[in-house]
C-alpha cells in the first residue's frame, strides 16, 4: 500500500491588516442582565423550592451562553 505524503505550505501573517473593532452587543448584555435579575428574583422568591432553577439558570451563564452566543455574531 502506497502512502500519500502531505505537504504544510506555512503562510506568515499579515502585520499591516488592521483587525476589526470589538463592539458590544447591547442584546448580548441585556440577556445577561435578564438572566441574573431571574435567579435573584427566584432566590429572594424561595431559596429553597428554587434551587433547581437557579442552578440551571447560572450553568447557562456560565457555560452555555458565553459558548455559544457572540455580541461579534
Amino acid at each position: 500500500m502506497v502512502m500519500a505524503k502531505v505537504f504544510t505550505i506555512p503562510i506568515p501573517p499579515t502585520l499591516g491588516r488592521k483587525r476589526r473593532e470589538r463592539t458590544s452587543d447591547p442584546r448580548y448584555v441585556d440577556g445577561q442582565r435578564l438572566l441574573v435579575e431571574a435567579m435573584r428574583y427566584l432566590a429572594q422568591a424561595d431559596p429553597v423550592a428554587n434551587r433547581g432553577a437557579i442552578e440551571l439558570l447560572s450553568e447557562h451563564v456560565r457555560t452555555r451562553f458565553r459558548m455559544t452566543d457572540s455580541p461579534l455574531g
